[in-house]
């Protein structure tokens, strides 16, 4: 290979790898416009400026949620959502895990009187936002997840 040819390979743009994030199921339950919400995604974590690696939702029951949240966490209750950052240093951008349960999806959203796929959209978001550096623990750290998880929503409404 001559000088010219080598300098040309190093001259060209990397190629750009395309997050693998993908949706596992401990119990029944559809996910509608798969595709959608990935790239809903991909765009939340280009916004907020954060590379992702790759993100695996998983979508389970109560109580498989539960046993999570005690053995992991320590806590002893229901939740909704629970997001682990599984990213290492060596390995560049965010990897994920992050575990809903339908059930309190499907609570919160009459609790809310929401549609079950937006209260589920929101959850989705939510979990993202986490790795992304939210926190809820305080009023005013609620206040911004709550706004930054209304600015996804609308946009994933205009993308359909």
């Amino acid at each position: 290979m001559s000088v010219e040819t080598t300098l040309r390979i190093l001259e060209m743009p990397k190629v750009l790898t395309v997050p693998d994030i993908s949706f596992e199921f401990q119990v029944p339950f559809r996910l509608n416009h798969r595709n959608r919400l990935r790239l809903a995604l991909n765009n939340l974590f280009a916004k907020e400026k954060r590379e992702l690696s790759s993100l695996t939702y998983v979508f389970c029951d109560d109580n498989y949620l539960l046993n999570i949240n005690q053995r992991f966490l320590n806590h002893d209750y229901f939740t909704d959502i629970i997001t682990f950052d599984l990213s290492e240093s060596a390995v560049p951008g965010i990897v994920g895990e992050i575990y809903v349960s339908i059930d309190r999806v499907k609570e919160n959203a009459g609790i809310h009187k929401v549609q079950i796929s937006n209260e589920l959209h929101r959850v989705i978001f939510h979990g993202a936002l986490h790795l992304c550096g939210y926190r809820d623990k305080s009023a005013a750290e609620a206040k911004a997840m709550r706004q930054a998880e209304d600015k996804y929503l609308k946009l994933l409404e205009r993308s359909t």
